[in-house]
């Protein structure tokens, strides 16, 4: 891929600059020495980029380009598709390391240069991120904190293996875990690309002997048939129809019984088992439905009297893909027959994570609580490996709970944590309520002296808006104000009080807001920006409130009518004097206010609705309420 036959779309130049599509489209309407297209189609022209990015540079529209946008340039424009690029340039940094090969495109010299000034495993990261962070609409991935999280419940292993390793966020969770890493990691996948990407991932980050990753359909083709791991790690697809099942109905495999049509992840849970050896741990992130669904229950019954399965945990809704579900991580230990005729395990754990690892949404910003990663890893580590050395758990309230496996071989076999821990700070009784509900009309009270009146007494009313805006890319370049993303450039730094965090996700629920004192510290993750503004420059409130506007967040939305990504620099702002700003500010971090007491009263009003219902119906309140 050379300078020569590099092509960039409008959406493209309009990243480089930091600008909207608009003014792209501005720019070739109004300037004739604009770069003419050289491909792509009439309503979607492509340019040469070494001429948009000369034309930009002389006109005084682009900074010089960060190395790794550059690259990242270079490689969307490949005409072979992102995932094919970042495939190849792996190998050459595999083959290669930090030295670009004879005759090096653009491209190769690039990721060559970002190498010797990074790591090759740090190049090919940035560049796999960037790649799956694109794609994430076609792909289902771990993240990485769930990743870690599953590689920690395993322990040390000396072989660790994935039947459906995708991108290899697993296998490299358990190569970066604490203690001696893997000697060996087999992975396999249906998707050749991804299973290429997977294998270089790996090689790169700690050395290619050892790294075995093939392409095939694991449950009808398994490529591993006589492996015996330590530990496998898998988030198997869900809810498949057409797995394998009616050819697949003798297979060796189904030790605890033939899975049914509709319970595809049992199958996966089944090859897991097999591939383990005796003694081995398995952790499965599972949709919450194979807990309870009818359809399975002969199956968990069968791994229950095993003692194979020995722990399912419940992750906060948003830990994984689909982010809507609260999904299960299901932990298996192979039993094994050497051990002197030992009883299988006796109990099951079971870990409700909900309402432990997640925080409240911080004052300002809109949606739910963020996972507590830091919490959550003590809460599950903490139980586990208390219930693996004493095979038995101590019951915290809403939190965790080792189950007789004799009470679990019912009709229904549901294992779904939920069901078998009561609520933390369970609140029925009459002065527990009374409290709930005093706590409730104060913050009503506070409520109403918040709500921000829409034309403040004295004001002048406004005939819209009267001032030219600035996008935040603009802005940053002019020193106003710093962008920090995950993957672009070094990896952002711990958020402080003065900051805005941007999401960029388009999902009209979460919103930017101001970092507080109390919120400092938090490093923002790959779907969050933070913009760090100049106080001498930039009011945060002024900017958090006009950044969060329906249109303007639209017009940096690659979808405009739904939920899509956020171009962080083409979000744009108005040119107003600072102490104009400060205005505006004032009144966005009131509506801030508002809207926390607003959310505030809403927990609290559902807490003692609840809590009402469970003290009549369990006989801790009288008809007549708490007051009787």
């Amino acid at each position: 891929m050379s300078g020569q036959n590099t092509e960039v779309t409008a959406a493209g130049i309009a990243r480089l600059a930091g600008v909207g599509r608009a003014a792209v489209s501005n720019w070739r309407r109004r300037h004739d020495h604009f770069p003419r297209p050289v491909g792509g189609t009439e309503a979607s022209p492509t340019f040469s980029l070494p001429e948009v990015e000369r034309w930009l540079r002389r006109h005084g529209k682009l900074a010089e380009v960060p190395l790794r946008e550059r690259l990242w340039q270079l490689v969307e424009s490949d005409p072979e598709g992102t995932g094919e690029a970042v495939a190849r340039l792996g190998a050459q940094l595999l083959q290669h390391g930090a030295a670009a090969p004879p005759d090096a495109g653009d491209a190769a010299a690039a990721v060559a240069a970002l190498a010797a000034e990074t790591s090759p495993g740090d190049a090919y990261a940035f560049l796999l991120d960037r790649h799956l962070d694109a794609a994430a609409r076609q792909l289902t991935t771990t993240p990485p904190e769930t990743a870690e999280l599953m590689a920690a419940l395993t322990g040390p292993a000396d072989s660790v293996y994935d039947p459906a390793c995708g991108p290899g966020t697993l296998l490299a969770a358990a190569r970066d875990a604490e203690g001696r890493p893997p000697g060996e990691l087999h992975g396999q996948d249906t998707d050749p690309l991804l299973a290429r990407l997977s294998g270089i991932r790996l090689a790169l980050r700690g050395g290619a002997a050892g790294v075995r990753v093939e392409t095939g359909d694991t449950l009808l083709a398994d490529a591993f048939p006589h492996l015996t791991a330590d530990a496998v790690l898998c988030h198997p697809p869900f809810n498949e129809r057409h797995w394998g099942h009616a050819d697949l109905t003798y297979d060796p495999r189904w030790e605890y019984g033939l899975p049914a049509r509709t319970e595809s992840e049992l199958a996966w849970v089944q090859h897991a088992l097999a591939r383990l050896r005796p003694g081995g741990t398995a952790v499965l992130l599972m949709p919450p439905a194979v807990a309870s669904r009818r359809t399975g229950r002969r199956v968990r019954a069968g791994l229950l009297r095993r003692g194979a399965l020995r722990a399912v945990i419940a992750l906060p809704t948003g830990a994984a893909p689909p982010h809507n579900l609260p999904l299960h991580l299901w932990v298996l230990r192979k039993p094994d027959p050497a051990a002197g005729g030992q009883a299988p395990a006796p109990r099951l754990l079971v870990i409700e994570t909900g309402t432990a690892a997640v925080r409240p949404a911080p004052a300002g910003r809109a949606g739910g609580g963020e996972i507590d990663w830091s919490a959550l890893r003590r809460t599950v580590l903490g139980a586990w490996t208390a219930f693996e050395r004493d095979g038995d758990l101590g019951e915290r309230a809403g939190v965790h709970r080792a189950l007789p496996v004799i009470d679990l071989l019912d009709d229904e076999v549901d294992l779904a944590p939920a069901r078998h821990l009561p609520p933390p700070g369970h609140t029925t009784g009459t002065s527990a309520l009374a409290a709930v509900e005093q706590d409730l009309r104060d913050t009503l009270h506070r409520t109403l002296d918040l709500a921000p009146a829409p034309h403040p007494p004295g004001a002048e009313e406004p005939s819209g808006p009267h001032w030219s805006t600035v996008t935040v890319g603009e802005l940053a370049r002019s020193g106003a104000l710093e962008v920090h993303l995950a993957g672009s450039a070094a990896e952002p730094p711990p958020a402080r009080a003065g900051d805005v965090l941007v999401p960029l996700l388009h999902d009209g629920e979460t919103a930017p807001c101001v970092v507080s004192g109390t919120e400092a510290g938090q490093v923002p993750d790959r779907h969050t920006g933070l913009l760090r503004p100049d106080p001498e420059a930039l009011d945060a409130w002024f900017l958090a409130g006009f950044l969060r506007g329906s249109a303007n967040t639209r017009q940096a939305s690659s979808y405009a009518s739904s939920a899509g990504r956020v171009d962080l620099r083409r979000l744009k702002v108005p040119r107003l004097p600072l102490d104009v700003q400060r205005g505006y500010g004032r009144r966005f971090a009131e509506l801030a206010a508002f809207e926390a007491a607003l959310r505030h009263a809403a927990d609290l009003g559902r807490r003692l609705a609840q809590g009402m219902v469970d003290g009549l119906t369990e006989g801790t309140v009288p008809p007549g309420g708490p007051a009787d």
